[in-house]
């Protein structure tokens, strides 16, 4: 069993012990594949010192989430991995963590994604994003079966079998940063593959952050993009969702006399509906069964 764990990487070099230091540690062998989006530290030169046994790919440019995990995507695939192992750069795991996965997904093929339980990076506690999708509020509440499905995960750990990628692709380049895991899981359902975690763990080393305006209007205007791209719905259903979705918050910047949130959501509505062809044209080409990494 071949398997390959991409991380992306941006200014990592305050959790590259961690990090790499527990996939060192796993009992289970993986290759690795550092995709490092032109960082501003030394997280380059770290990895060349310390850790010469990950294969290193240095981009000129931020490429964003989803295109830098395509290239590392597109290599499991070209180099005939069995699974891909999605990991960020502010998260660890446990040595059982990766051999786990693997082996549920060598059980069950019809999952798409498989995840550990994800903890705090002081592992006290399920982590607040984690907590959220799976209604678990305590480590005393995780369950002891071999899995649970779940509707959604986000992109911090997920194994991936390739024989997935080879039927759904990656990423989509809809999607610069945030949304982009939202999309990929849409596109999974919809061909009908299940996201399931495991009890083993990941350690997510970040903090609930307090909700500022700025981070309010890009949950919501990816929301509404998403809402666009979803396959499981028709064309004019998410039309109706992302557009109308768009004016309403209008509508309500409006209700809240706040001018400037107002001007925002009508000037991002109005983008979505010009970029309406091209989303077409990727929702039809989605459909298929068809690697598909740069669209």
């Amino acid at each position: 069993m071949k398997i390959i764990v991409i991380i992306v990487s941006y200014n990592f070099e305050r959790w590259i012990d961690r990090c790499l230091g527990s996939l060192r540690a796993s009992e289970r062998t993986a290759d690795v594949i550092v995709v490092d989006n032109c960082s501003q530290d030394c997280t380059v030169q770290r990895i060349q010192k310390d850790y010469p046994e990950v294969r290193l790919i240095q981009s000129k440019t931020n490429l964003g989430f989803g295109r830098a995990n395509n290239i590392g995507m597109k290599i499991a695939l070209e180099e005939a991995y069995d699974y891909v192992f999605l990991l960020n750069q502010d998260a660890w795991i446990d040595k059982n963590t990766i051999g786990t996965l693997a082996d549920l997904g060598e059980k069950h093929p019809d999952f798409g994604i498989i995840s550990p339980i994800h903890l705090t990076g002081k592992g006290d506690q399920p982590d607040f994003g984690f907590a959220d999708y799976t209604h678990l509020k305590s480590k005393e509440e995780i369950p002891t079966s071999d899995y649970a499905e779940i509707p959604f995960i986000n992109a911090a750990f997920w194994m991936i079998p390739t024989h997935v990628l080879r039927t759904i692709g990656g990423f989509s380049s809809l999607f610069h940063h945030y949304g982009e895991d939202v999309d990929f899981v849409n596109r999974l359902h919809f061909h009908g593959f299940k996201v399931v975690y495991a009890p083993v763990f990941g350690y997510h080393d970040r903090e609930k952050r307090v909700v500022t305006k700025p981070m309010e209007f890009k949950a919501n205007t990816v929301y509404l993009l998403t809402a666009y791209a979803n396959i499981n719905h028709s064309f004019g259903y998410c039309f109706v969702k992302a557009i109308g979705g768009g004016f309403q918050q209008v509508v309500y910047a409006i209700q809240r006399k706040e001018l400037n949130d107002t001007w925002n959501y009508f000037k991002y509505t109005f983008q979505l509906l010009a970029k309406s062809f091209h989303i077409y044209k990727v929702r039809k080409y989605v459909v298929r069964k068809d690697p598909t990494f740069i669209l």
